[in-house]
């Protein structure tokens, strides 16, 4: 109930705010809304020849392109005159994300396609797991901690496996494993689901955990600041940990408290303290690397481990192979139906996924947001906030609705202000130490249907908040 009120109120309050700039002389025109795409220029007024600077006709008649362009430089958005049809277009900015329409097709296109693609791999593996037992084996192992998080999981059941394979794969920074983990755990949690509409208290740990964003190795941040020529492009590495780990507890700590979980649990606290030995332990070994050391250990940790779980899972299968038989399958069969049940689960969320990233595209291109982030920068700034923190609030402000979104501004800020300023090293921690609250609730909830996502997403933005905040001091004490 609250996301479809919160979806509401974005594409409402954006499409009122569309048309009330276009009759209050605010916006030219409403077609890069509709059809624009990103980085294109905007269309803000035309004019006849006459009626336009001297100096100015004078250079768009002498181009051969019937173009002129003013205003180069590095912080502003260039003005262009195009003479086209006796007319003189002006355009001036650009567009910020995707129109409604180009946005309906890269879905599709650039999302939900390589989506599926990973959804059918991984969610084969997921059935050579289950079929040769080792997720059984997992689960019993794993059991005595996920009972006392998840009260409400039986002793050994299935989802146990499968969330600690979506956790471990965050940590590690595989994105593309992690969905295919996460949508498995969910579709199994929903086994257990009493009220099918409704989002158990199982669920909703398990989505404000994973939305908490817990990674060791922020690989694709860490890929932005080396093309940004960051000096040490892996210095934010730690704050990110720190950073992500903080968010987690948190998330924890709020659903723990509303679920009323007993924190006293030895196991709980054996685990946590275990936990946090393994994160100093790789910090530690991490830190003590020089660059080009901390560059190859980033870089072929992650790749090592999942190629070892696909590994594992096809030697392991091999071994079992005598289950697949009394299943009546083989090993490559079992394989296809796993794939095939990913692709299933692609189609199901492709309409969720549709109807979140439209509504964030109005949003964003309406100019509502930006006039949001800009009172919030303001209200920092009075507040005593120096402006390099300031001017890395949009990647945090944008980050909970889109992970693109945010990862443009994260670029932007990092070639306008440095990959070494405070304000882009800020920016990578905003970016890598949270998830896409949106698009996430949309995914994996809109795989099983489930209608009612009772705290969730205020549990989810809160946990966001936190975030920013602890990046902001953590930022500022590292550098």
């Amino acid at each position: 109930m609250v996301l479809s009120r919160f979806w509401l109120a974005i594409f409402i309050s954006s499409i009122a705010f569309v048309i009330f700039s276009l009759f209050s002389g605010n916006s030219y025109t409403i077609d890069n809304v509709l059809n624009g795409k990103k980085d294109d220029p905007i269309l803000i007024s035309e004019k006849y020849m006459g009626r336009i600077p001297v100096f100015i006709k004078d250079s768009i008649n002498k181009s051969k392109e019937k173009t002129f362009v003013i205003n180069r430089d590095t912080l502003n958005a260039d003005t262009t005159y195009v003479y086209k049809n006796k007319v003189v277009k002006i355009f001036s900015g650009v567009q910020k994300s995707d129109g409604l329409l180009p946005t309906c097709k890269s879905t599709l296109l650039d999302l939900i396609i390589p989506l599926i693609a990973y959804l059918a791999f991984f969610c084969g593996l997921m059935e050579l797991l289950i079929i040769s037992g080792a997720s059984e084996k997992l689960a019993k192992v794993l059991s005595p901690v996920f009972v006392k998080v998840f009260p409400s999981i039986p002793q050994n059941h299935p989802s146990i496996s499968y969330m600690t394979l979506n956790f471990a794969a965050n940590f590690l920074g595989l994105d593309s494993a992690a969905t295919p983990f996460g949508l498995k755990a969910m579709e199994s949690l929903q086994e257990l689901n009493t009220d099918k509409d409704r989002a158990s208290d199982a669920q909703i740990m398990f989505m404000c955990l994973h939305a908490s964003g817990l990674t060791l190795i922020a690989t694709s941040i860490i890929g932005y600041r080396a093309a940004a020529n960051a000096s040490n492009p892996a210095d934010v590495m730690l704050p990110c940990i720190i950073t992500s780990f903080i968010g987690t507890i948190a998330a924890f700590l709020i659903v723990g408290i509303k679920q009323k979980i007993n924190f006293k649990s030895a196991s709980l606290v054996v685990t946590l303290m275990a936990l946090i030995t393994a994160i100093v332990g790789l910090l530690m070994y991490v830190n003590h690397l020089d660059l080009i050391g901390k560059n190859y250990f980033t870089a072929n940790l992650s790749a090592l481990i999942l190629v070892g779980i696909i590994i594992f899972t096809l030697i392991f299968s091999f071994i079992k192979e005598k289950k697949f038989a009394e299943a009546n399958t083989t090993v490559y069969e079992a394989f296809v139906v796993g794939a095939n049940n990913g692709v299933k689960t692609g189609v199901t969320i492709f309409p969720y996924v549709l109807g979140m990233l439209v509504a964030i595209s109005l949003f964003r291109n309406s100019g509502l947001f930006e006039i949001i982030s800009n009172w919030i920068a303001f209200a920092f700034s009075n507040m005593g906030v120096s402006k390099e923190i300031t001017d890395a609030l949009p990647v945090a402000l944008l980050r909970p609705f889109s992970s693109a979104g945010s990862r443009g501004f994260l670029i932007d800020s990092m070639n306008t202000f440095g990959a070494d300023s405070l304000t882009g090293r800020l920016s990578s921690i905003f970016q890598c130490s949270a998830e896409s609250t949106f698009y996430v609730i949309a995914v994996y909830f809109g795989s099983i249907n489930i209608k009612n996502t009772r705290y969730a997403l205020g549990t989810m933005l809160v946990v966001d908040f936190i975030c920013v905040i602890t990046a902001i001091f953590v930022a500022t004490w590292f550098f």
